[in-house]
């Protein structure tokens, strides 16, 4: 390789760790969630998921590394790293199985809010006037109610929940949040030079929003989506604890769930409700390191008060 080739190799290399986007945050989020995400996507081909099926396993086997669980549990199985349950179902595999729907449920109600959010939000802001007041009046009077007791009423009442009905019942109040924080950008953004400007030239009012103002909100809106998606999994896993969630469909919340109504915390059996909240810090933690990240690559200000 050639003086030349190295020095377009380093100062390539330079722009790319220079740029905003090469965050550590944004980058130990990222990297923390592909992990999450592959182990979902190839755990099964390492590890049989269909032992996470009731009745499928012993029951109650700690995890193999437990020399002594007592006199209530019977000897480890290494067949079984992280343990059983009282169900007949093995913990690893009921995590693999478990950790993509709990992301699937928080995708699928942060996306309907966003995709939501997004056309009232550029609405609102870019329109103002009575449209404005309208879509701003209904947005601050859904944030006000109690959005957990309303899903409560009506998770008790669906017959049968899944993975979609979770997350559609999410959505309900999954939207206005967006909506607030778009509308505020759009704001400040729809008096600028280049707005004017396409104005004067006769552009239509959906092309300057979505053609114009979009994409300059794009760090902006996936911030806001990896925020949403995180409160919308807390927000499942609340419901699930309750043993308001999907019944026939592993997932996080419901684990815990089954912990609890089996006194698993009185019982000794850490490992079955303790595997599942871990997955969840981490689900919370790479979510939050890359709402922070996005954050610091939308917001200039807060890159160079890093600096």
């Amino acid at each position: 390789m050639t003086m030349e080739a190295i020095r377009k190799d380093d100062t390539r290399w330079f722009k790319i760790r220079n740029s905003a986007w090469f965050n550590p945050k944004l980058v130990a989020g990222a990297g923390i969630m592909l992990l999450l995400v592959l182990t979902g996507l190839i755990g099964p081909l390492f590890w049989d998921t269909h032992q996470s099926r009731v009745a499928s396993v012993p029951l109650n086997l700690p995890p193999a590394w437990v020399a002594d669980p007592g006199p209530d549990f019977p000897k480890a199985d290494p067949h079984h790293p992280l343990g059983t349950e009282s169900s007949g179902r093995d913990m690893l595999a009921l995590l693999i199985a478990a950790m993509p729907n709990t992301l699937k449920i928080g995708l699928i109600a942060a996306s309907i809010g966003m995709f939501i959010g997004i056309l009232l939000g550029f609405t609102a802001g870019f329109l103002g006037g009575w449209v404005d007041n309208i879509i701003q009046t209904i947005s601050d009077s859904v944030i006000t109610i109690p959005s957990l007791a309303v899903l409560i009423v009506i998770s008790s009442y669906v017959r049968q929940i899944d993975i979609t009905n979770m997350g559609l019942l999410l959505a309900l109040f999954a939207w206005p949040g967006p909506t607030r924080v778009i509308r505020s950008q759009v704001l400040s953004m729809r008096e600028r030079g280049y707005v004017r400007m396409a104005r004067l030239s006769c552009v239509s009012t959906p092309a300057i929003m979505f053609k114009e103002l979009l994409p300059n909100l794009l760090p902006y809106l996936a911030a806001s989506f990896t925020g949403s998606v995180s409160g919308n999994i807390l927000a499942a896993t609340g419901l699930e604890a309750l043993g308001l969630g999907p019944s026939r469909i592993p997932t996080l919340g419901m684990t815990i769930f089954y912990a609890i109504r089996a006194s698993a915390i009185i019982r000794g059996m850490w490992w079955w409700w303790g595997f599942p909240i871990l997955m969840l810090i981490l689900i919370f933690v790479a979510l939050f390191l890359m709402t922070i990240g996005m954050d610091e690559v939308a917001n200039p200000r807060l890159r160079k008060a890093k600096a």
